[in-house]
């Protein structure tokens, strides 16, 4: 983690990306360029997102309802090995227009859909960028150097309120009728379809690779840990850490990155925050470093979320093991795709590939809470 090249996260080239976007552009708002386009560093290796600056020869004042600065986001190349089989940009676009319809979450206002993949190679769509700041991944924010790990506790509190809060409104607020769409293929309920749908997803990321024992003995521990009630189906967020929240201080001013939306328990979303920060807080720990224990701590993050919307989080043994399980298959196939890159050799061992293999283990093994 402190060592290892970022894997890339693009094959396209923003300069001719940008010159493309232009051209598009016109046929939107006639007369306009994209400038100042820049990849994030916090660039993601699923869909990718671009930022830019619109200039135009009217004074922005004429352009009612057009900020001049912008994000866009892109689905994957296929030909770039993809982590996941399939981007639905149109997907994304319609939950977060539903999430800003029925709810008071900062979702970046959207502006465009494109679905024809000849202008950018690909569908995307076009959103209102927020101004702020965002818990950084590398380095993770539990590591010394970075504004998170140097505020105080009571700023890291509030944050932490703040962002088990988003779950809560999200979950209460969006009705599932409209939500339909998201709903996962399959038979049973919706916490049977979620989970057979990352069963085929692992089979697609070990075609012709190794395959990993170790997810394997994780979901057959996961019939184990079944709950006997899954609770009711709400939207869920699908990706829901803060790592994609924009803050303003510490405030959430930007809901991001609603790829991995879908209907299920409401501990779908609770168990992957909890989980992804002890991704973190594990790894930190591992290298000698305190990082940050006294944040987002299951329990508390757990009773908070009681207390705002009157629903006791259950199963939760099941539902951070299953987030970790999820991980796990995105970094198999995050690493799969190094190997492709020649930025890996192939494993002897598959399970050496994901970091938080230990933790994994011990979760399985029921000996990690």
């Amino acid at each position: 983690m402190t060592t290892a090249p970022r894997p890339r996260t693009t094959t396209r080239d923003p300069e001719a990306l940008t010159r493309r976007l232009t051209a598009w552009l016109g046929t939107r708002l006639p007369g306009a360029r994209a400038v100042s386009a820049a990849v994030p560093d916090s660039n993601g290796m699923s869909s990718e997102t671009l930022l830019f600056d619109i200039d135009h020869p009217r004074p922005p004042s004429e352009q009612e309802g057009v900020p001049l600065s912008c994000a866009l986001r892109l689905a994957a190349d296929p030909a770039a090995y993809t982590v996941f089989p399939r981007y639905d940009m149109a997907r994304q676009y319609r939950t977060m227009r539903l999430v800003a319809a029925h709810t008071d979450l900062p979702v970046p206002r959207t502006l465009w859909l494109e679905e024809d993949p000849a202008y950018l190679g690909a569908p995307f769509f076009v959103m209102a960028r927020a101004a702020g700041r965002v818990p950084p991944d590398v380095m993770p924010y539990t590591y010394e150097g970075n504004w998170l790990y140097d505020a105080t506790d009571a700023q890291r509190g509030h944050l932490e309120a703040a962002s088990v809060s988003v779950l809560a409104r999200l979950h209460d607020h969006v009705p599932t009728g409209e939500a339909d769409f998201l709903a996962t293929t399959g038979t049973g309920d919706a916490l049977q379809r979620h989970v057979e749908a990352q069963q085929a997803y692992y089979h697609w990321v070990v075609d012709g690779r190794p395959r990993s024992p170790l997810i394997e003995r994780g979901f057959a521990r996961l019939a184990d840990l079944w709950p006997t009630d899954p609770g009711e189906t709400v939207l869920t967020w699908g990706d829901a850490r803060i790592g994609n929240i924009v803050y303003d201080g510490f405030e959430p001013a930007a809901v991001l990155d609603w790829e991995m939306a879908a209907l299920g328990p409401r501990e779908l979303d609770l168990g992957w925050m909890i989980f992804l920060h002890r991704f973190f807080q594990d790894l930190t720990e591992s290298s000698g470093q305190r990082g940050l224990p006294g944040f987002l701590r299951r329990d508390r993050v757990e009773d908070r979320y009681a207390r705002l919307t009157g629903h006791r989080p259950r199963a939760m043994e099941f539902h951070t093991l299953y987030a970790a399980l999820r991980h796990a298959i995105v970094m198999l196939r995050v690493a799969y795709r190094q190997v492709h890159f020649g930025e890996l050799p192939v494993p002897a061992d598959a399970d050496t590939l994901i970091l938080h293999r230990g933790t994994l283990e011990a979760m399985i093994e029921r000996r990690y809470w």
